[in-house]
């Protein structure tokens, strides 16, 4: 016999009429752990006795003990009992007898005796009409404990299985459930209604002031004229929230079919506010500090369009060379050519004053970019890019035509504090010199993983890879920006910015320059301390090579060190505390590195 006493005790409220129940007792012999558990948790009774924040008048343990037949009941039907004796006492008294209005003036006990009786099987389980390719519960078959739940899992996945097939309005018609008493069986039958084949109506648009209701149908994209599909149905809802002009975006089916059996569907949107600002900050004890700030018009031209402009100052007060530069423009138009397709045009004028070269750079691109899947993201496109460099190797302007590509395969559960999935980016610039300069190519793979473990997922391993190489020209002819260094925060943190490279023997003195090949790793265990604050320890690896394959004709570098992390809802802030593990430096100096956002 399983037996759950809840002992209460507080003062008795005369004055007020609060009362507090002395003693609740669930008594449910026969009745495993489980089963207990599921019946304590259904008990109101149980419930409103454990809050201690609210005061309870007796009348409100009535009322709770007379919910409780029916709760106790639902709970042992999910459960598979279907022969249960419940009795509910308080003060001695059957619940069920007491008068509403006409409760005890004083609550001295409140008895929960349910008696499960034996667990029922399946004799019959049925679902009719089953549509190709349903795969219905496995409990829900001949023999099986004969769980309430159960069948209305299996009526939720055929009707499930109906909508995808086109049967938007597929409902329950019928079910018959008997119970068997004397053979602890349980007959179930459930009989479906589909409706007709349906296909997808007009997109019916409110709610929106200042995007055009042209422009959001053309970027839901929902196929109309074709089979409903409920995944269709919510990809078209995405494709609006992508284009962050949206708070909020809801697509509901009509509660009628149409004529010529379609579905009319209706988009319910509130817009956001049309214009945003932001700022970021990052201070690294040797680079400096990092100041950007971006200006967004999220509607530009009443069709959804995202225009931004970013400026970005760095290397304030660092030891790396000068001070940097960027200010940007971006304009995205969204569904330019079909809803799953994107189109960018971005210019930039920069410059980089780096300790072994300085460039002042002017650059343009027109991006097409199409989601091939939720998450797997596709771009390509032409670019210009004029530069003037300062190097070791001498001053030079050049042009070059570019044509980047790029794929995206985002499996992450957060793009700023992730915690599980992974993230893979694979990139290639060719680039074709129309003055000055030499033709090639570069190519970049990023690749992140993410496990979490524990109480709450407290810990977890963060993991990211890279490879990146430059082919065609030579180190003295290729673009220096293109150029691989190893050393700092994106690399490896601990040792000094862009700290290595590869020699080279200009004018015959040897200088450093940045090398044709890259491959680092970085692997970080994240530990979270409270809601908010977590402990890192990490460890960084990086490798410069001169030829374009890697791990060719270069050296390698590491770094150690440990972070903490305050998450404020838009992102972690980051402090992160490094010191080199190799090179003649090995643990005798520190870098500082402090940020939003994780380090990957």
């Amino acid at each position: 016999m399983n037996k759950l006493v809840l002992g209460a005790t507080g003062l008795l409220a005369l004055a007020s009429g609060a009362v507090q129940a002395q003693t609740i007792t669930l008594n449910a012999p026969g009745a495993d752990d489980d089963l207990t558990s599921l019946l304590r948790d259904a008990s109101l009774s149980v419930s409103i006795n454990a809050d201690e924040e609210t005061d309870k008048a007796p009348q409100d343990y009535v009322a709770a003990a007379r919910a409780d037949y029916r709760r106790l009941l639902t709970a042992l039907y999910a459960a598979g009992y279907y022969s249960p004796v419940i009795s509910i006492q308080v003060n001695g008294s059957e619940a069920a007898g007491i008068p509403p209005l006409d409760s005890p003036q004083v609550i001295d006990t409140v008895t929960l005796n349910v008696q499960p009786g034996p667990l029922f099987t399946f004799g019959r389980a049925d679902i009719t009409p089953v549509a190709p390719g349903t795969e219905l519960p496995e409990g829900y078959a001949v023999g099986a404990d004969a769980k309430a739940d159960v069948i209305r899992q299996a009526a939720s996945v055929a009707r499930t299985r109906w909508q995808e097939l086109g049967y938007a309005k597929v409902q329950v018609a019928d079910q018959q459930i008997i119970a068997q008493h004397s053979d602890n069986l349980l007959a179930a039958d459930v009989t479906l209604d589909t409706g007709p084949q349906l296909t997808f109506g007009p997109l019916i648009v409110t709610g929106n002031a200042d995007v055009r209701t042209a422009a959001i149908q053309r970027i839901a994209g929902l196929p109309t004229g074709e089979v409903y599909s409920p995944d269709a149905l919510t990809a078209a809802a995405n494709r609006l929230r992508r284009t962050g002009a949206f708070d909020s975006v809801a697509l509901t089916e009509a509660d009628d079919i149409a004529a010529g059996d379609t579905l009319p569907i209706t988009a319910t949107i509130a817009e956001s506010l049309p214009r945003r600002i932001g700022f970021g900050l990052e201070l690294s004890s040797v680079e400096g500090v990092r100041v950007s700030t971006f200006w967004i018009h999220r509607n530009a031209f009443g069709g959804a369009e995202n225009f931004r402009i970013d400026g970005e100052v760095a290397g304030i007060g660092g030891t790396t060379g000068g001070t940097d530069y960027t200010l940007s423009t971006a304009l995205k138009v969204p569904a330019i050519y079909g809803p799953q397709t994107d189109f960018t045009f971005t210019t930039a004028i920069s410059r980089e004053d780096e300790p072994e070269f300085l460039i002042d750079k002017f650059s343009t691109e027109a991006l097409v970019t199409r989601l091939i899947t939720e998450d797997l993201e596709i771009e390509g496109g032409l670019g210009l890019l004029l530069a003037q460099e300062e190097t070791n190797f001498g001053d030079r302007d050049y042009l070059l035509l570019t044509a980047p590509l790029a794929a995206t395969y985002d499996k992450r559960n957060s793009e700023t504090n992730a915690t599980s999935g992974y993230y893979i980016k694979a990139s290639a610039t060719p680039f074709l010199a129309l003055d000055g300069g030499e033709s090639g190519a570069r190519g970049f793979l990023d690749t992140r993983g993410y496990v979490s473990f524990g109480t709450d997922d407290r810990f977890t391993i963060a993991a990211r890879a890279q490879l990146g190489t430059v082919i065609g020209p030579d180190i003295d002819q290729a673009p220096q920006d293109f150029l691989f260094y190893s050393g700092g925060t994106s690399t490896v943190r601990g040792q000094g910015y862009q700290s290595l490279g590869v020699p080279q023997i200009v004018d015959g003195e040897t200088v450093t320059v940045g090398g044709k090949s890259f491959a680092g790793a970085q692997i970080e265990a994240r530990v979270g301390i409270t809601e908010a604050i977590s402990a890192v320890g990490f460890y960084d690896y990086g490798y410069v090579g001169a030829d374009s394959a890697p791990f060719q004709d270069g050296a390698d570098q590491s770094g150690v060190g440990i972070g903490i992390r305050y998450d404020t809802g838009i992102g972690p802030i980051r402090l992160d505390i490094g010191t080199p593990a190799s090179g003649d430096d090995q643990f005798k100096s520190v870098e500082v590195y402090i940020g939003i956002g994780q380090a990957f």
